[in-house]
């Protein structure tokens, strides 16, 4: 896949975030949004599946409890256990990515590409309490092949100054249906399955006004997985 320089996207990123704390503390983490750094954990996410294998890659940067979605949903943990590595591995990289006022949750959703097939996907990042970045949703979106690469990577922070309400309940009938929110509220997501393996991934970022969808994609039952 196409790679490209991201040196003026991350400093647009960190000019955006540089307003100081946005909400409560994570332990001695600052809660501010740092979407450079998000991009910088995916890049090299991508980079250690290259390096060390696709399925290491995935065990090594994977959060507590986070799942995949093969198509049906999966705690990474069991699905990864001892799995064989391919003779391929997939390669990625971000085109967007949407992060928290606070930096608590951060989505990337980007194109990936194997041997015999491309197409897209979202990750859902969440911040630890050392101030690593570890992945705790995977989901491929499509297979019809890869999105273009940007010329940069597009990065949106929650609006800060206004306080966001409860989000929106997001709601997806006839599939096993799960939402997230992050600490502060600004970043709200939901993922579903359905009982064929299609699934279905929702995003919304608070703009100060209301809750904006950022990501709404359902994918079929059908399809290649990175």
């Amino acid at each position: 896949m196409k790679r490209f320089l991201v040196a003026a996207t991350l400093s647009l990123a960190l000019a955006a975030c540089a307003a100081g704390p946005r909400g409560p503390r994570f332990g001695k983490i600052e809660p501010v949004a740092n979407p450079s750094a998000v991009i910088a954990a995916e890049l090299a996410f991508a980079r250690l599946a290259q390096d060390k294998g696709q399925w290491a890659a995935f065990r090594a940067t994977a959060a507590e409890g986070a799942e995949m979605f093969v198509p049906q949903r999966v705690k990474a943990a069991d699905w990864l256990k001892g799995r064989a590595e391919p003779a391929v591995a997939v390669k990625w990289q971000p085109h967007a990515v949407w992060s928290s006022c606070d930096g608590s949750f951060a989505v990337t959703r980007g194109g990936w590409a194997s041997p015999n097939a491309s197409g897209t996907f979202a990750t859902i990042w969440q911040r630890q309490k050392n101030g690593d970045l570890k992945w705790i949703a995977d989901m491929s979106l499509t297979s019809d092949g890869a999105s273009a690469a940007p010329e940069m990577i597009a990065a949106r922070v929650a609006e800060c100054k206004v306080r966001p309400p409860a989000p929106p309940a997001l709601v997806v009938t006839d599939t096993d249906w799960q939402t997230g929110t992050s600490r502060d509220g600004t970043l709200h997501w939901g993922t579903g399955v359905t009982s064929l393996g299609g699934r279905t991934i929702k995003v919304s970022l608070w703009n100060g006004t209301t809750f904006e969808p950022v990501l709404d994609q359902t994918v079929p039952a059908t399809g290649a997985a990175r």
